[in-house]
């Protein structure tokens, strides 16, 4: 039997201190759950919200160890992650380790997570293992061109994933992914209407998912979500649906983000899934009852989950390094963006920017039921920080 719980509560180790990590200390804290994080860069960006850091690599054994011995219960903002390290100092310290372990080592490796999907019976575009440039040749043979081509591990932000029309192409794709010590994955070009997101929580013996949000991507990088996504009623049931399928297949408490492609027809597959908080769901901070980060320290922690309802149309707007090359963060604008109606402004305090890298992100809460008026404020006013 559980005990009860009580405040002030646990202290939840974290492997990663990057901007999950620091939005995952705001909302632990009213909780009274602190957090100590794991992580190589001297005050990382969840430093000062976590009552201490360890400096450390993620693959560093002994610092994980001394994670788990100074924590209650461990989780992961990063999926750099080693799985049978945190297994290990998860069984040595005796405490627990949510997501689990296995479904981290599911999702690390792009193949394995689509195989595992397509084994369960979920729907996922057609793909391909692509070891050496005569595989992906062979792979496209079957699947046609274009396709993507993406490095099985180690890919994020649209690193790792490459596009190829041409099979004379391979040689040199396979080398811009990044593919030469763990290979590749091909698969079909989904000529997608829109992408959607779901983020879904699972509890001790619940389990919650979020609003559908619509995802606008340039050069593989997300730029903006908005929610609820544009779409008929009937695609975000299917894209709630096979988000819960996708829950119940994984092991382990937590929130996760998982990245849907809808087609033209209305169909639904499963393009990516994240074990962890998504940048996708930052809207829930000041758009839902409940946000994203909020519910994995009470999932991890073994609380109740709390409430998924939309507050009101919501988008949410990335803030990225838009600079020529790697620079001192300095941001301009700031005051307009706070003193914009509705806006929220999130800043992950990064002390260098570079060219795309995630600084921060604005939030716009509509104040009527369009959310493209939502969409739009959050763009004009992410458009006026500027960096120096």
């Amino acid at each position: 039997m559980t005990s009860p719980l009580s405040t002030p509560g646990p202290t939840l180790g974290v492997v990663g201190g990057g901007q999950l990590g620091r939005m995952l200390g705001e909302a632990a804290a009213p909780l009274g759950v602190e957090l100590v994080v794991l992580d190589p860069t001297p005050d990382c960006p969840a430093s000062p919200v976590a009552r201490d850091q360890i400096v450390a690599e993620f693959d560093d054994e002994a610092a994980v160890h001394e994670l788990a011995e100074r924590a209650d219960y461990l989780t992961f903002e990063i999926e750099l992650a080693d799985p049978d390290l945190l297994a290990a100092a998860s069984e040595a310290a005796g405490v627990p380790v949510h997501p689990d372990p296995g479904t981290l080592r599911t999702i690390q490796d792009k193949l394995v997570q689509k195989r595992t999907l397509a084994d369960a019976g979920i729907p996922v575009p057609p793909f391909r293992a692509a070891d050496d440039a005569d595989d992906l040749r062979a792979a496209l043979d079957d699947l046609g061109t274009p396709a993507m081509v993406k490095a099985r591990t180690g890919g994020y932000d649209g690193r790792g994933n490459a596009p190829i029309d041409d099979p004379d192409d391979a040689e040199d794709v396979l080398a811009a992914v990044g593919a030469d010590d763990g290979g590749a994955m091909v698969e079909s070009f989904v000529d997608f209407e829109r992408e959607v997101s779901v983020i879904g929580v699972k509890g001790d013996d619940e389990v919650a998912t979020f609003p559908v949000g619509e995802n606008v991507h340039e050069d593989e990088i997300l730029r903006e979500t908005v929610v609820p996504a544009r779409t008929s009623d009937a695609v975000r049931e299917r894209a709630q649906s096979v988000a819960r399928d996708v829950l119940e297949l994984l092991d382990g408490r937590g929130t996760y983000g998982i990245e849907l492609f809808e087609t033209e027809d209305g169909d639904i597959s499963v393009n990516e899934i994240a074990p962890r908080p998504h940048n996708s769901g930052h809207w829930t901070i000041e758009g839902a009852l409940t946000s994203q980060f909020e519910q994995h320290a009470r999932a991890v922690t073994g609380r109740p989950l709390g409430a998924t309802d939309l507050r009101a149309p919501t988008a949410m707007a990335n803030v990225l390094g838009d600079v020529a090359e790697r620079q001192r963060a300095e941001l301009r604008g700031v005051d307009d963006a706070l003193s914009t109606p509705g806006v929220g402004f999130h800043w992950y305090g990064k002390r260098e920017v570079y060219p795309l890298r995630k600084m921060g992100h604005v939030t716009a809460v509509g104040d009527g039921d369009d959310p493209a008026e939502a969409l739009e404020r959050a763009r004009a006013t992410r458009d006026e920080l500027t960096f120096e």
